[in-house]
């Protein structure tokens, strides 16, 4: 049985969905493998334009699969999370948008892992842990770069050492989500949300979502990507589109236009 599954959820828009109810949806090695085959095949596909990530009956993700994580050596430890990287780079730096329903518990990797894509949304019912201290294990996927770009250095160090559960309002409140949507359906917000940016045009959200992802150092360095960026952007079909669209004071419709896809 697939421990990640895949569908269409709405026009454009790819989910995924991990798929281990017995164990509340936790990451092992077959999961990650899985979502970052999902995700190879995703950016290879021009028709997908946003994704959504969740998790089945109602649960994110537990996090790591404790069971997979005991009596490793040095090699195969290093082994583990080179296998992690490997996902949170693909994700990372996926060129469409992408969306996390936190339905439910949200744990460690998982919450990691929310924090790789682009929009968080929560409810009622999200409860967001980092219980890493008390496995005796910093934050990994990349959560000491994300959460302190989210939430602040003080924050982050909170909800890292505190090893207490986070409401969904909370999250919300200080900024780990973007959407709560209280007692509303997570999952149909973050399809909301994705299909809404799954119309942006996608070349330019591609250099936007590098250039957010990887601040420049100074500003000299900003403004030579700038001009990069605008110098291909100029002479693209999305900016004709748009133009096209402001002189006659519509609203541009990208969606016809494709992204280019790597195949590599």
């Amino acid at each position: 049985m697939a421990v990640v599954l895949m569908d269409q959820v709405a026009p454009s828009v790819a989910r995924l969905l991990i798929n281990r109810p017995h164990k509340r949806n936790a990451i092992d090695y077959d999961v990650r493998e899985e979502l970052t085959q999902a995700l190879y095949q995703i950016k290879s596909d021009s028709s997908i334009r946003a994704v959504v990530l969740g998790g089945v009956e109602g649960v994110f993700s537990a996090g790591g699969d404790l069971d997979s994580m005991g009596g490793l050596d040095e090699a195969q430890a290093r082994a583990r999370m080179q296998h992690i990287h490997r996902l949170c780079f693909e994700l990372a730096n996926l060129p469409i948008p992408v969306v996390s329903a936190v339905e439910g518990f949200c744990a460690g990797a998982a919450v990691g892992m929310s924090l790789l894509g682009d929009y968080i949304v929560v409810g009622a019912g999200t409860k967001v842990i980092f219980p890493f201290m008390g496995l005796g294990l910093v934050p990994d996927w990349g959560a000491m770069l994300t959460l302190p770009r989210r939430v602040g250095v003080a924050k982050a160090r909170e909800l890292m050492t505190a090893g207490k559960v986070s409401s969904g309002e909370y999250c919300y409140e200080i900024g780990l989500a973007d959407v709560n949507v209280g007692d509303g359906d997570i999952m149909t917000a973050a399809v909301t949300k994705a299909s809404s940016m799954a119309e942006l045009p996608q070349a330019a959200f591609a250099r936007f979502k590098q250039r957010l992802n990887h601040p420049s150092a100074t500003l000299k360095e900003e403004l030579l990507r700038e001009e990069d960026d605008q110098a291909v952007l100029l002479l693209g079909a999305e900016f004709e589109q748009g133009y096209s669209a402001a002189l006659q004071k519509q609203t541009a419709d990208f969606s016809n236009i494709k992204r280019e896809v790597d195949n590599g």
